[in-house]
């Protein structure tokens, strides 16, 4: 994901641009920080910030958001904007917090989604608001520290992973919040395309540890609709139910019939949610 400008500017580096530039690069990190430029270079705060805007007018990185920045690689000849891989970028947003790529990016990551992404989701405890980084969106969602279980490493490159929620977990982020992931419909389908690789047992851990009365009843009314586990699977989730209704799609309005079986509000039917499996 990258935008480009072509200008007739040559990009040249003098011995403190080159001494940075080689430094970044043998450390392998070239998303930085003005700290990096103070720490690599000995200077202060303010010619640090005065060395980085040279280094942005003359191509040879990219400011990402205010104090991060991106080398721009030199086999890109004359492009001055770069954003690298985005769900890099979205590691180093948190500066070295809590995260973990959550929802419809995890969605994506894991086969369960059929079209692609434009908003990058990341799930984490610091308050943020989201970011637009060249047209890309990151959005950042608040998320308990005690929810950070069920995750699990993906190497984006030989040099670079981020964390992101495993399958189980990505299905119950998706359950409780799925209007980041396109609606109850994208949730339900992308647990159907990966019904043979899920762990039954794991999932209903999941549910169970978040203790979301919604989330429960929304996975055991899938399982039951799309036959995934056993009957003793389901009579789990059912022991954990309260006489509370809600409804299956939270962003949809309030409408549709009431399953007392599992305490939903169907607002979306049964036979949309079979369709899936009939294509």
């Amino acid at each position: 994901m990258m935008s480009r400008r072509y200008n007739k500017k040559t990009k040249t580096l003098g011995p403190q641009a080159a001494r940075l530039v080689t430094t970044l690069y043998d450390q392998n990190r070239a998303i930085f920080r003005l700290k990096d430029i103070e720490k690599i270079l000995d200077v202060d705060g303010v010619n640090a910030r005065n060395f980085a805007r040279k280094l942005v007018g003359r191509g040879v990185v990219t400011r990402l958001k205010p104090g991060l920045f991106i080398l721009v690689p030199f086999e890109l000849g004359k492009e001055e904007e770069y954003t690298g891989n985005p769900l890099v970028l979205a590691r180093e947003m948190v500066n070295g917090g809590d995260y973990y790529l959550s929802h419809s990016t995890a969605m994506e990551m894991h086969g369960m989604a059929t079209q692609p992404q434009l908003v990058i989701h990341v799930a984490t405890p610091q308050k943020a608001h989201s970011i637009h980084v060249m047209g890309t969106e990151f959005r950042f969602i608040p998320c308990k520290r005690e929810w950070f279980f069920g995750l699990t490493h993906h190497w984006v490159t030989k040099q670079e992973k981020v964390t992101v929620s495993d399958l189980e977990r990505t299905m119950i982020d998706g359950l409780r919040q799925p209007g980041h992931c396109g609606g109850i419909s994208e949730v339900a389908k992308g647990i159907w395309m990966r019904r043979d690789a899920v762990r039954t047992g794991r999932l209903i851990e999941c549910a169970l540890k978040i203790d979301v009365g919604a989330v429960i009843r929304r996975l055991g009314y899938i399982m039951e609709l799309y036959e995934i586990g056993a009957q003793e699977d389901r009579n789990i989730l059912q022991d954990h139910l309260t006489d509370t209704y809600v409804r299956f799609d939270p962003v949809l309005p309030q409408e549709g019939k009431y399953l007392r079986k599992w305490r939903l509000q169907l607002n979306v039917s049964a036979d949309e949610l079979l369709s899936v499996v009939r294509t």
